[in-house]
């Protein structure tokens, strides 16, 4: 498959996933900056970061069309009833000796406010099922262009473990995807959700069982999944970090390294930045390749130097089948270049850079790190034993065997693009998904009223 080509297509019966598909596409031309600015200090240790150019908070964005989110989620009684169904099977399955976890209660319909009484914003979700992550984030619209998180889950469930090898969704991978979706079911259920939006990204786009195992989440949990394009997947990067793009560059490279697939968007600002940085992607491609997927070819635990180039190799390859690839060719390299990242990858690099005892979002999203400072760090990394990268804080057990996949596909990205510095995103398609929803539903313009309570 060519490294430009879009995702798998849906079933041509789904009209709604297609409608709702193109509303994504539009409400993501009107994306605006995503929510909270990084912290301008480390905490730990007194150490500074390194930033660049100061960037103020986004002006109220232009009106856009009005377009509903979709009717992915089912109603809050039934929803509940499944999640609890939902997780007695699964520790029936599992072998747990845990009780499934009550329900939480679902909320009343608010009442109409009284007189003098502040409306509260609405409430949206964003679910993101990876080939190795399970993540969700429920936000509430505060200034123009953010959001406020007041809830979140994240697990890694590695959906697409043997995925390569033998085409199709295992199992015992399935099982801890579901267990996992069961519990963000419970907590879509316990409240009064303006809009969500679900998706499911590489795994289940390339597995043969894919759409099967899709039916398997809304019998068990209640959640309607939606399988979206590569291109889409790209387009909610772009919409997610592009707050952290310098606004003093001419142009960046952001990449996002996942466990089935890799996205990369090539964003032209010579013209001058704009919040609709959608329309400054003059090239993207996705990658057929992962972290996951990079290390159960080449394995993960023992990576020699000679494995470690044989990845770097391959993905080097790949990029070299992107038509679109050189279209940055004149400022790739300069002062007004840079890459900027978001991935487990990169966020560990930053964890680990920082010497953080335990991760912390907050010192690492929007953290600068040189070319000789990242040189230093895949070195560091690839020259550390499988032990020595569990007992690292910022890697743990988890990513032991992943994350020198993602450095070899980091280096392949690098080699492609040049670049005197790469930023760090810690949030990615989640982000882009509320902040698409919330430009849809126009909830940051000027005057707008709220659509629903919280």
């Amino acid at each position: 498959m060519s490294a430009d080509a879009t995702s798998s297509p849906q079933p041509s019966a789904d009209t709604a996933a297609k409608a709702k598909d193109a509303a994504g596409e539009a409400a993501g031309k009107a994306a605006v900056q995503a929510s909270g600015q990084p912290d301008r200090r480390s905490r730990r240790g007194g150490r500074r970061r390194r930033r660049g150019p100061k960037t103020a908070a986004p002006s109220t964005p232009p009106a856009s069309a009005e377009i509903g989110p979709p009717p992915l989620v089912q109603p809050a009684d039934e929803v509940a009833r499944l999640a609890a169904e939902a997780e007695r099977r699964m520790a029936e399955r599992l072998g747990s000796r845990v009780a499934a976890s009550p329900v939480p209660p679902i909320l009343a319909a608010p009442s109409p406010p009284a007189d003098g009484e502040r409306v509260r914003p609405p409430v949206y979700a964003a679910l993101d099922l990876g080939t190795n992550n399970c993540r969700l984030l429920v936000a509430v619209p505060t200034r123009p262009g953010q959001f406020r998180v007041i809830d979140a889950f994240s697990r890694i469930v590695r959906l697409g473990e043997g995925l390569s090898r033998t085409g199709r969704l295992a199992a015992p991978a399935m099982d801890r995807a579901v267990a996992a979706l069961a519990i963000c079911s419970q907590k879509l259920a316990a409240r009064q959700v303006a809009g969500a939006r679900l998706i499911a990204t590489e795994a289940c786009r390339a597995a043969d069982n894919g759409y099967e195992f899709i039916e398997r989440v809304r019998a068990e949990t209640g959640l309607k999944l939606e399988i979206v394009s590569r291109e889409t997947e790209a387009r909610l990067a772009v919409s997610g970090c592009g707050s952290l793009v310098d606004r003093s560059a001419d142009g960046a490279v952001l990449f996002d390294i996942g466990g089935g697939s890799s996205e990369i968007a090539l964003l032209d600002l010579r013209s001058g930045y704009s919040r609709r940085l959608s329309n400054a992607i003059v090239g993207w491609t996705s990658l057929p390749v992962g972290v996951v997927t990079l290390a159960e070819r080449y394995g993960g635990r023992n990576v020699t130097p000679a494995v470690f180039r044989d990845m770097i190799d391959e993905v080097s390859g790949l990029i070299a089948g992107f038509a679109g690839r050189g279209r940055l060719d004149e400022v790739v390299g300069g002062e007004r270049f840079h890459l900027l990242g978001t991935s487990g990858t990169v966020t560990t690099l930053a964890g680990v850079h920082l010497g953080l005892e335990r991760y912390d979002r907050r010192q690492v999203d929007g953290l600068w790190l040189t070319s000789a400072e990242v040189d230093e760090l895949v070195g560091r990394i690839a020259g550390w034993s499988f032990e020595e990268r569990v007992a690292n804080p910022c890697i743990g057990s988890d990513r032991a065997d992943l994350v020198l996949a993602g450095c070899a596909i980091l280096e392949a990205i690098r080699i492609a693009w040049p670049a005197r510095s790469l930023r760090v995103a810690d949030r990615g398609l989640r982000e882009g998904l509320l902040t698409e929803m919330m430009v849809a539903d126009g909830v940051w313009r000027s005057g707008s009223q709220a659509r629903n309570s919280a």
